[in-house]
């Protein structure tokens, strides 16, 4: 397989906080979405990057906009706890189509093996036309293993990450094919929708 393969996807990042909108310190939840991404999919990437505030309209009118604008994947980090001004979750699931609980609770269950504060997360994902949207942690190190999940010494799959039923889940919602660094986090699709390797 080439360094880059599968069709070319463009993926949505968006960081939602108040202070980091502001410039009242630096936003690090985009550039640990783009690295984690381009480290993880052999696919050729663009990015459509925003950093909004915590406010449930803007956020909302996001989401809507990369979708519209042919994002098959948008991950948003931040808003997403009990806070007054957490309202990432309600702004998700006023634009989906299909909600997606799973993502939700495998992402509660991977953050719980770290801290008992994990319940306190609200994460959602949905469906909006023929995209899949998933709210992640506002942390780096907590979008990561949240993402690939967790390996033990060896680097056997201990707990499954949520990123390994992205690929199929866009093949599902007639999306572009992704194709997953296997040593990032491997990809699960049936073996009737794995496409052959080209030559």
């Amino acid at each position: 397989m080439s360094a880059l393969s599968g069709d070319a996807v463009k993926i949505g990042i968006v960081s939602i906080s108040d202070r980091a909108s502001t410039g009242v310190y630096e936003d690090k939840g985009l550039p640990a979405l783009q690295s984690w991404l381009t480290s993880a999919l052999h696919n050729t990437i663009t990015f459509e990057s925003r950093l909004i505030p915590d406010e449930q309209a803007t956020i909302s009118t996001t989401l809507i906009e990369l979708v519209d604008a042919g994002c098959s994947l948008v991950l948003t980090t931040g808003g997403t706890g009990p806070a007054l001004r957490d309202v990432t979750p309600e702004a998700t699931l006023a634009v989906a189509h299909k909600e997606m609980p799973g993502f939700g609770e495998q992402m509660r269950q991977i953050s719980l093996k770290f801290v008992p504060t994990a319940i306190l997360s609200r994460q959602v994902a949905v469906i909006r036309d023929r995209s899949l949207i998933i709210n992640l942690p506002g942390q780096p190190k907590a979008i990561a293993e949240t993402l690939e999940g967790l390996k033990d010494a060896d680097g056997k799959q201990v707990v499954n990450g949520i990123f390994a039923a992205v690929p199929y889940c866009i093949d599902l919602i007639g999306g572009p094919y992704l194709e997953t660094v296997d040593a990032v986090c491997k990809a699960f699709r049936p073996k009737s929708a794995i496409r052959p390797i080209s030559a």
